[in-house]
C-alpha cells in the first residue's frame, strides 16, 4: 500500500483554475464515493481550500494511483486532462507524509503562521471519515498531523506575528487609503476567505460592500449576510 498526496495550490495555479478545481464540503461525501470507485484506490481524504486543493490516497500501485487521481478529478470537473496535469504536483510515501505535516503545520501555507489551514484539514478528513472513505491508514496519518500542527503551534513561535490572508489584505487596504470608513469595496468569490475578508471589512468601517462570483447564487447570500449588493461576474 502507498500513500500518494496530488494536488494544485497557488504555487502551481493561477485563482481562475483553483476556482473551477475546488470541492465544497456539501459535495465531499458523492466525490469521495467517486474516487475510491476506482480499483487502485482503498482511501481517499480531498482537502479544498481557497488557495489549494489536494487529494490523499492510499494505492495499491503508484502509477495507478496518480493515474486514477488524474483521471477523478478530470472526469468530476470536465477539465482536460493535459491542461490538468500542467498544474498538479504530486508526493508519494514518506514525501506525501511530510508534506501533510507542512500542510497542517502552516509552514505551506500563503501566510506562514495562519491558523486556519488546521481547522480547514480537519473539516476534510472528518468528511472522510464520516463517508467511510478513510481505514487504518489514513486515520493513523491525520490523527499524527493534527498532532504535529498543534506541537508547531504550541512549542513554536510561528504563530505569534501570523496573520490571516484576508486580515493582511485589509491591513494593507488600511495602509493605502488610511481609513475605510465610509469606504465601498468589491469582493471577488464568495468562498471561506472571501467571507473573513468581509467580516473584516464591515468591522473597520466599511460602508457598502459588493460581491460577485461565477456563481451568482453564492455572491447573493454572502452580500446579504453583510447588506451588501450581489452582481454578475460576466
Amino acid at each position: 500500500m502507498h500513500i500518494i498526496v496530488a494536488g494544485l495550490s497557488h504555487k502551481t495555479a493561477p485563482v481562475e483554475v483553483r476556482e473551477k478545481i475546488t470541492f465544497p464540503e456539501q459535495s465531499l461525501p458523492e466525490a469521495l464515493h467517486a474516487l475510491i470507485g476506482y480499483p487502485s484506490i482503498n482511501e481517499a481524504v480531498i482537502l479544498s481550500t481557497c488557495n489549494r486543493t489536494e487529494i490523499y490516497v492510499v494505492a495499491n500501485n503508484i502509477d495507478k494511483g496518480k493515474d486514477s487521481i488524474i483521471k477523478f478529478i478530470s472526469d468530476y470537473h470536465e477539465i482536460n486532462r493535459n491542461k490538468l496535469q500542467k498544474y498538479l504536483y504530486f508526493h508519494d510515501c514518506k514525501d506525501a507524509i511530510l508534506h501533510l505535516f507542512r500542510v497542517a503545520s502552516s509552514l505551506d501555507s500563503m501566510v506562514i503562521g495562519e491558523a486556519q489551514i488546521l481547522g480547514q484539514v480537519k473539516t476534510a478528513y472528518n468528511a472522510a471519515f464520516e463517508s467511510e472513505a478513510t481505514s487504518t491508514i489514513l486515520n493513523r496519518l491525520f490523527r499524527h498531523a493534527f498532532l504535529a500542527g498543534k506541537r508547531v503551534r504550541t512549542e513554536t513561535e510561528i504563530g505569534e506575528s501570523a496573520v490571516s490572508i484576508s486580515y493582511a489584505a485589509v491591513e494593507l487596504a488600511k495602509k493605502v487609503f488610511e481609513t475605510l470608513k465610509g469606504r465601498t469595496v468589491m469582493l471577488i468569490g464568495a468562498g471561506e476567505m472571501i467571507e473573513l475578508t468581509a467580516t473584516h471589512l464591515v468591522s473597520n468601517g466599511v460602508s457598502k460592500v459588493i460581491v460577485t462570483n461565477r456563481t451568482y447564487e453564492r455572491a447573493e447570500s454572502l452580500a446579504q449576510r453583510y447588506n451588501g449588493v450581489a452582481v454578475k461576474f460576466e
